[in-house]
């Protein structure tokens, strides 16, 4: 189970081919009115921050004809986005800000009867990253070792918080769980950014947050971050050590892409993808993967992102069974 997700950045790097499209196929098409970009998750997080971001640089890039609208749409996590929409199927006019509960949700609710195959792929914009955080006050926590001694000592009053049954951090947590032989009280939140807000406040103990959700105060020092779980260590945290250098075979990442409603014209989805790749390209967007720790790599779009979202959808399925969707869940 520890292993099973390494071979992800490789499939990364692997899946880059641009789909392009002819001139007078992106020229056909353009919005003829506002566009919602969906978020699958609450303010203030990850990925509401990169959906605004991507809204504000289109806006001050003047790239559209028509405002481009996030909303955010956070319920059952993110099954409210996914419904959303896969019943605005054949809709032009919409699009998905996505994370890897649109692999996750679908797969633990089946009830919700969202096929995420049969959404538009359009662009990969980045892969995000996790690392572990703390209080700064807790002076008695400086490594992973004295987090995990912490941790047990506390048993389930230690508090974990995150966004959501079957979102990325209540995986990673339950894969710590699995590693380490212990067990928490997981506390979700609407998103990320209320999560690090609760982890300052001294609410919860601990989360799993990604770096932009707590970069803020990380600077501000009212956060440390103990362990990175990537393959190497990051940029912007030299200084951290990732899980595996400290003998721990833990890597887990996150998607951050961009899909349409299933039936979206091949029009709009050219549009859209020229539109994201120029956004990616931009100084702006690669100097915001830098700082805040995302790993850019190389543009992924079109037929080539509907790959990287068969392969990780196989290999989520491959993660809730080895730990248990009773883990990710909490029931």
């Amino acid at each position: 189970m520890r292993k099973m997700f390494k071979p992800l950045l490789p499939v990364v790097v692997a899946a880059t081919t641009v789909v392009t499209f002819s001139a007078s196929a992106v020229a056909d098409w353009t919005p003829k009115k506002p566009v919602e970009m969906i978020i699958m998750a609450g303010t203030g997080g990850g990925a509401d921050q990169i959906a605004r971001l991507i809204q504000g640089l289109i806006e001050k890039k003047d790239l559209s004809p028509r405002p481009i609208i996030p909303i955010n749409k956070a319920g059952g996590s993110g099954a409210e986005a996914l419904r959303y929409i896969q019943d605005k199927a054949g809709d032009d006019h919409t699009v998905l800000v996505t994370l890897n509960s649109f692999y996750t949700t679908p797969v633990i609710q089946k009830e919700l009867g969202v096929d995420v195959s049969k959404f538009t792929p359009i662009g990969r914009m980045a892969i995000d990253n996790f690392l572990l955080w703390v209080h700064s006050d807790d002076a008695d926590i400086t490594d992973l070792d004295s987090y995990v001694a912490a941790v047990k000592a506390a048993g389930i009053d230690w508090k974990v918080g995150g966004t959501g049954s079957g979102q990325e951090d209540s995986i990673l947590t339950a894969m710590m769980e699995k590693e380490f032989g212990y067990e928490v009280t997981y506390i979700p939140f609407p998103g990320g950014g209320t999560v690090a807000k609760n982890l300052v406040g001294k609410h919860i103990n601990s989360t799993v947050n990604n770096p932009a959700e707590q970069n803020e105060f990380y600077r501000a020092g009212n956060t440390k971050p103990l362990v990175q779980f990537t393959a190497e260590r990051l940029p912007a945290y030299p200084d951290i050590p990732t899980a595996k250098e400290l003998g721990v075979d833990i890597e887990y990442y996150m998607q951050r892409s961009l899909n349409g409603p299933p039936g979206m014209s091949a029009e709009a989805q050219a549009f859209y993808i020229d539109l994201f790749k120029q956004v990616f390209d931009s100084e702006e967007w690669q100097q915001f993967c830098v700082d805040d720790g995302l790993d850019c790599g190389e543009w992924s779009a079109g037929d080539d992102l509907a790959a990287f979202h068969e392969v990780q959808l196989k290999r989520h399925v491959e993660l809730i069974e080895a730990v248990g969707a009773a883990a990710i869940t909490g029931e």
